[in-house]
């Protein structure tokens, strides 16, 4: 496994979602507009995207709030 990023995101995720990076979702993640732990211990941010025409992006990692697991565009988010 690449650092910082699991199988899936790096195999599945960046493969599917051509307009992420692993840099961008590092910027969500150290600079979060929102956070928020879930039930199973993953932790989510976001942030809004400007390179993304201002949409936001939702960053999701593993418990330790590093390892990258998923990001995509939140169309539904509101602050």
């Amino acid at each position: 496994m690449e650092e910082g990023v699991t199988s899936y995101f790096k195999n599945e995720i960046l493969r599917k979602r051509p307009y992420l990076t692993i840099e961008l979702c590092r910027k969500i993640i150290q600079h979060p507009i929102k956070k928020e732990v879930q039930s199973d211990g993953r932790i989510r941010f976001w942030g809004k995207v400007e390179e993304l025409e201002g949409k936001y992006l939702r960053v999701v990692t593993l418990e330790d709030g590093f390892t990258i697991h998923n990001a995509f565009i939140d169309r539904g988010f509101k602050l």
